[in-house]
């Protein structure tokens, strides 16, 4: 009886010790990019030779680093290592801090309250900004993105034409669960669909332009979390997937993460959300075109569906 009672109390230390473990981590994200596959998806016919002197498709790494009590997110470059070091081919994994992405942006998270800061360069300046996870219209980055439109979709050269033509004001979004289940880097993981409804103009007809991004997400990693701020409904979002677009996990490694890693920069500068916005404004008035901008990090255009 004993035994029994030492090796039950072993057993249950052991796993107290996995658990405890899972409660800090790195997940590796990766996002895909297809120029030709966007363009279609919002209506934009391009000519052959658009098509042909268009990337295939571009992939960029992100990581998602966790504590029991905080997590940040951002993008990472496969970077030569000298040593050989980082088991991977003489490859190592190097954070791209401060925008180092041209626009990009970094996200840090306190799961206590809830609170979400983006963290980005404009102008030589670092800015710290306040924003939640959520279902929203996305809104714009950093500059250094030009020549984007909403969601990331490259605005399209002269010889490219569009059979829709979205009318003014703003999309209507629904979110929609489903029963659709799968695993995802080893979580179980469900599926909700978030549907964004314009109307417009196609080939000269009056219709609902829907656009669907499926959002796969977890419970079990205990925390809330996305890759992109504007598609989230509950839970660690693991995957974002449309047409010509997509986010998802590729790998996990339970292991301790230092809270530097985690923490905010305090170099930098706060700004609300109406200065940002102003700041935008005044930027775009000094740029003839008036082009507009794309999400961050994670950012999507959505697959377009005609009723």
């Amino acid at each position: 009886m004993k035994k029994i009672l030492i090796a039950f109390v072993g057993l249950l230390t052991l796993t107290l010790t996995a658990q405890a473990q899972k409660k800090s981590g790195a997940i590796q994200f990766e996002t895909t990019i297809d120029p030709a596959a966007m363009a279609a998806a919002n209506g934009i016919k391009l000519s052959d030779e658009m098509i042909a002197r268009m990337p295939k498709s571009s992939k960029l790494s992100f990581e998602l680093l966790y504590t029991p009590t905080n997590a940040s997110y951002m993008p990472v470059e496969e970077t030569e290592d000298s040593n050989g070091g980082g088991g991977g081919g003489g490859m190592a994994r190097m954070m791209m801090r401060f925008g180092g992405g041209g626009g990009a942006r970094e996200y840090f998270y306190t799961f206590a309250d809830q609170k979400l800061v983006e963290v980005f360069d404009l102008n030589d300046t670092t800015y710290a900004m306040a924003s939640k996870l959520t279902v929203a219209l996305p809104t714009p980055p950093a500059m250094g993105r030009q020549g984007q439109q909403q969601g990331g979709a490259t605005t399209p050269a002269p010889e490219a034409t569009s059979a829709v033509v979205f009318l003014p004001g703003p999309p209507t979004l629904e979110v929609v669960k489903t029963d659709e289940t799968k695993k995802i880097i080893g979580l179980n993981c469900n599926k909700v669909i978030v549907k964004s409804i314009r109307k417009a103009k196609v080939l000269g007809m009056d219709k609902d332009v829907v656009d669907e991004t499926a959002v796969w997400y977890t419970n079990d990693l205990g925390f809330n979390f996305s890759p992109n701020p504007n598609l989230w409904t509950e839970g660690t979002v693991l995957a974002i997937e449309n047409k010509g677009n997509s986010t998802v996990a590729k790998s996990i490694e339970y292991r301790n993460v230092s809270t530097k890693d985690v923490t905010a920069p305090k170099k930098a500068v706060a700004i609300t959300a109406d200065e940002y916005k102003a700041k935008m404004e005044a930027m775009m008035k000094r740029f003839s075109g008036g082009n507009r901008q794309g999400g961050g990090p994670g950012g999507n255009v959505r697959s377009v569906i005609i009723n």
